[in-house]
């Protein structure tokens, strides 16, 4: 991490309150001119940030931007954070960041894309005010095990909107998480594949999520059945906390794996169990 970025993150912690230039210093081992530069290029990049004499440096409460460091500020796990204001597809770009040898937990996430994928080639509508965002994994499983990739993603996208917004969500099983009747998230996972093990080379996994509706509103042949996650536009602080808590979750439910195939065992009214498989199953609200 930067001295930039550590700065950044101390007076996040501290937002709103002075945090004077000789303790940053102390606290970062480096010299104060080196936090003046810091503090230079974050004004720079548009924080609005006050130095008050005798008492030091704050970061004042209206700034609310949509960060990697925002972001890394609520997340529990060890991953790359890459933040892109615009990007065709974050699984394309993830993909061929994952040909030229980019670590796994590498994340890329994308404030809006032009070319969102959804499943069987279909496009996912990405405006700004979504979130979009790609995982790399290299996981050491056979191909027939990779649908638990997805479903992983699928719950901890539940497990977030109920965290962040006491909303409850339902998982169409396996790629699409639903609100209220209405989709707010589509996952889509894609492989390559190692043929001389017969398991994975990598996987990426692409989660797109209705935040909250867009300025234009959905295309006409969404509109029916397009959901968002909240009611209204939320500040970059709340996008920054759901993100977080997605990645936080997912990267949970992934270490201590799920089920041997993925499979979903329901019990009916009559008392039968069944184990189902991707495509046989969706929930009913």
């Amino acid at each position: 991490m930067t001295i930039k970025q550590q700065v950044l993150k101390v007076l996040l912690e501290n937002k709103g309150k002075s945090v004077s230039g000789e303790s940053l210093g102390n606290k970062l081992f480096c010299s104060r001119n080196a936090v003046w530069k810091a503090i230079k290029s974050l004004r720079n990049d548009g924080y609005k940030i006050i130095a008050t004499t005798n008492k030091g440096y704050s970061l004042i409460e209206e700034t609310a931007e949509f960060t990697a460091e925002t972001i890394k500020k609520y997340i529990n796990c060890e991953s790359e954070i890459i933040l892109l204001d615009e990007i065709d597809s974050t699984n394309n770009f993830l993909k061929q960041k994952a040909e030229s040898g980019e670590k796994s937990g590498t994340v890329i996430i994308a404030k809006r894309q032009t070319g969102g994928k959804g499943r069987l080639g279909r496009s996912f509508f990405s405006p700004q005010g979504g979130m979009y965002l790609s995982i790399l994994l290299r996981p050491q499983i056979s191909a027939e095990k990779s649908l638990f990739i997805t479903t992983a993603a699928a719950v901890a996208v539940c497990r977030a909107i109920e965290k962040v917004s006491n909303k409850k969500s339902g998982i169409k099983w396996v790629n699409d998480v639903f609100i209220d009747n209405k989709k707010v998230c589509g996952i889509l996972t894609e492989a390559s594949l190692d043929f001389e093990t017969g398991g994975l080379y990598y996987a990426v996994v692409g989660i797109g999520v209705n935040l909250y509706y867009p300025k234009n509103s959905f295309p006409n042949d969404i509109k029916s059945i397009a959901g968002t996650v909240f009611d209204s536009e939320i500040d970059n602080d709340l996008k920054s906390k759901f993100t977080a808590e997605v990645i936080n979750n997912f990267f949970e439910i992934y270490a201590i794996d799920i089920d041997d195939n993925a499979r979903l065992t329901v019990e009916y009214e009559n008392g039968e169990k069944e184990t189902l498989f991707s495509g046989e199953v969706s929930i009913k609200f």
